[in-house]
């Protein structure tokens, strides 16, 4: 995504024109090397999609190199915590506004590495998403037909509940109900993989306040 030339007194770092002054880019490269595939799976898994995934990994590493000055100064555990605190905030701009921002990596030139139709099976085979979306289809046959063609408006045709109410001829509040129900029981599909999984960067957030 970039290229790092020696320098005296430790290395320097230029993506398209814009040069960045590192005292380690041998660590940089490590901190990606560790935990880009963490952040990945991470993005991934709550995407649902490993290109968005991938985008939003490339966003996340941007603004840590832009940051390096003082996450350079880190321990690993910090590192890692920072770097997840950083993708949850890629990830709400991006549910809020449904796309990817690419401020970081646009500034500094870098470039998302391209990947094939293979290469997106193995990244959301990483991600567990197969397993993922038969959990959440077996889900959705548990729920009624009324609760499942609520989502359907609501999720997929991004409906509002005064239209969705509308289609179905329910009232608003019943609307409300039936998405709130079916989201509840998806929700509780994933549970035990995301409940794993923010435990872990909880215990990492834990640790950056402890330190700081």
């Amino acid at each position: 995504m970039w290229s790092a030339t020696a320098r005296r007194n430790g290395h320097r770092i230029r993506a398209r024109g814009t040069l960045v002054l590192m005292d380690d880019a041998d660590a940089f490269s490590e901190l990606y090397r560790r935990e880009g595939e963490a952040v990945l799976i991470f993005l991934t898994r709550r995407t649902w999609d490993g290109e968005t995934a991938l985008e939003l990994t490339a966003e996340t590493f941007a603004v840590a190199l832009r940051s390096w000055r003082k996450l350079g100064t880190l321990g690993r555990e910090q590192q890692r915590a920072w770097l997840f605190t950083v993708a949850r905030r890629q990830l709400s701009r991006y549910l809020r506004r449904a796309k990817v921002e690419r401020t970081a990596v646009q500034r500094l030139g870098m470039q998302i590495p391209s990947v094939d139709h293979d290469d997106l099976q193995l990244i959301e085979r990483r991600a567990g998403l197969p397993e993922l979306r038969r959990m959440v289809e077996l889900e959705l046959t548990r729920l009624s037909s009324a609760q499942r063609e609520a989502l359907r408006l609501r999720v997929v045709e991004e409906c509002s509940y005064a239209e969705l109410a509308l289609q179905l001829r329910i009232s608003e509040q019943t609307a409300r109900a039936r998405v709130s129900r079916g989201l509840r029981a998806l929700a509780r599909a994933l549970e035990p993989y995301h409940a794993a999984e923010d435990g872990r960067i909880a215990g990492c957030d834990a640790a950056q306040e402890g330190a700081s």
